[in-house]
């Protein structure tokens, strides 16, 4: 039987805010990539969302960004490696804290918005991020786009490399995201978005944004938790999923 994992960014709020609904989510998805405090979170949030994880037997991930919280880790930046390294070890090892708190363990890592597209492409930066998760453990699974930098150099590192899709994002005829910025980078019709999801998953193929159709193999599928109708929409996939016989389970 075919199957998938079903991951969403938690965690993303701070003091106050609160972006994503994490305790509905939690009971849909399979893995939890969890905002570590540099692109959204704070303390009492990772904790908070690393407990409602193990509570529900969710894998925890660690998500890492760049420090940008004002840009909500979606801005452009040059960060020198051995300085990112540095924030990527950090970032996992605050999040360790509250997950063994929490009697679970982080369990993978996924990097967050301009860092994970910066990795497709930059060996430079993709190297800084792995050097980054082998500090902080030298098993963790690294989560990325198939193709990627960032999965090379985890292979090359030793680290298990787990690729992953979007459903609700625009691609590439070269396999990678279109940008945010541009028409139709992101998928609003729900019933479009649980069609990709279910192609993906049986099909390993996607249809890009200009109509042709190129091969996708994920292990895992991304839904986004700050879109409207996240949790209705999150839970409309995994129905899908199952009903063609598509069974969801965590990587980890």
């Amino acid at each position: 039987m075919t199957s998938i994992d079903l991951n969403a960014d938690l965690g993303e709020g701070f003091g106050r805010w609160r972006l994503t609904d994490d305790e509905r989510l939690l009971s849909v998805v399979t893995s939890a990539n969890v905002a570590c405090g540099f692109h959204a979170g704070d303390a009492a949030t990772m904790r908070r969302v690393c407990e409602l994880a193990a509570e529900r037997g969710v894998t925890i991930g660690a998500q890492v960004s760049y420090r940008d919280l004002a840009g909500f880790g979606r801005r452009a930046m040059d960060v020198p490696p051995a300085e990112l390294a540095a924030e990527v070890a950090y970032q996992i090892g605050a999040l360790e804290v509250f997950a063994r708190a929490a009697g679970a363990r982080v369990a993978y890592v996924k990097p967050h918005g301009a860092l994970y597209n910066r990795v497709v492409h930059d060996p430079e930066q993709a190297g800084a991020v792995i050097d980054g998760v082998l500090l902080a453990d030298t098993s963790l699974p690294v989560l990325g786009l198939p193709g990627s930098r960032l999965l090379e150099r985890a292979q090359k590192a030793g680290l298990p490399a787990v690729t992953e899709a979007f459903a609700d994002r625009a691609y590439t005829e070269e396999g990678t995201l279109v940008p945010r910025g541009q028409d139709g980078a992101v998928l609003s019709d729900p019933a479009a978005v649980v069609e990709r999801s279910v192609d993906l998953a049986r099909s390993g193929a996607v249809t890009t944004h200009s109509g042709a159709r190129i091969e996708v193999r994920a292990r895992s599928l991304c839904l986004h938790g700050d879109t409207p109708g996240a949790v209705e929409l999150a839970r409309r996939v995994r129905e899908r999923l199952v009903a063609s016989g598509v069974r969801v389970e965590a990587f980890v």
